[in-house]
């Protein structure tokens, strides 16, 4: 197992991103960030970290897994259930891509509603509600599009008597 191979599992599963954060570690995230995503999983890809995968397993695998040579809980996210494999041979590669299935189902459906609801959208209007947010938050000036149900409204005017 290695980064590649942890990068060909996570963008293999639904509504996968991923972004490069901490100057080193490759993120994968349960629905994209930029609409309410969470993160799942994430390797440390120049090996200058403790571990080499860090990923979400729920309360009640946390102990299961710490119980494992090679695992211990991730830095800054044990209180969130998170394991950190410290070597790629603390598991077996099917039991990481069993356990890297899992974190994702796990962070899936936990996400919030509204980024549920997006996550139903066809892909081109889940892509454009995407870029939309980003332009935003870049502070370009443009406002989101809305979506969905939203999209179909009009705005009224209420007048007071």
């Amino acid at each position: 197992m290695d980064n590649e191979r942890v990068r060909e599992i996570c963008m293999g599963l639904p509504h996968v991103a991923e972004t490069l954060n901490w100057g080193h570690y490759l993120v994968y995230w349960a629905a994209d960030r930029e609409i309410g995503g969470k993160m799942f999983a994430m390797t440390d890809l120049d090996g200058t970290g403790a571990g080499v995968l860090m990923f979400h397993c729920g309360a009640e695998r946390y102990h299961e897994l710490l119980e494992s040579d090679g695992v211990v809980p991730a830095p800054h996210l044990a209180r969130a259930h998170w394991v950190m494999l410290e070597r790629w041979d603390a598991l077996r590669p099917r039991e990481i891509e069993a356990e890297l299935r899992r974190a994702h189902a796990l962070t899936l459906e936990k996400l919030p509603q509204r980024t549920r609801t997006l996550l139903e959208l066809v892909e081109t209007e889940r892509k454009r509600v995407i870029r939309d947010h980003r332009a935003a938050r870049a502070g370009t000036g443009e406002k989101p599009a809305k979506s969905g149900a939203a999209a179909g409204r009009k705005k009224t005017a209420t007048v007071k008597k």
